[in-house]
């Protein structure tokens, strides 16, 4: 059975950090695809970020210079650092494998 568990979402200040964390079971992050998305209210929900099992990193283009994908392969969890967040971050951030997704964090920029 696989189960993505994302973590480390929360309220910061236009201009601040955050680093998701995706804690992954059922599935071996080093050999997947894994990917973060988003969903702000009333939007759909948004692609922002992959990483490949050959460690190729891709991203939106709004988030490119500010947010890096990575991962932990001894631990299983992929990561997502946000950095100069912007009130636009703002958003319920899930973490996808192939077919899987996670349950989502809350991600609230505001001042």
């Amino acid at each position: 059975q696989v189960q993505l568990v994302e973590s480390g979402g929360g309220l910061v200040q236009p201009g601040g950090s955050l680093r998701l964390s995706c804690a992954a079971s059922g599935i071996s992050v080093s050999r997947s695809r894994m990917s973060w998305y988003r969903q702000a209210p009333g939007k759909q929900r948004e692609w922002v970020a992959t990483i490949t099992s050959g460690s190729y990193t891709n991203y939106v283009d709004s988030v490119k210079g500010r947010f890096t994908i990575s991962r932990d392969n001894a631990k299983n969890t992929v990561y997502l650092q946000m950095n100069s967040l912007k009130p636009e971050d703002t958003a319920v951030y899930y973490c996808q494998a192939p077919a899987y997704w996670g349950q989502g964090t809350q991600v609230t920029v505001s001042s």
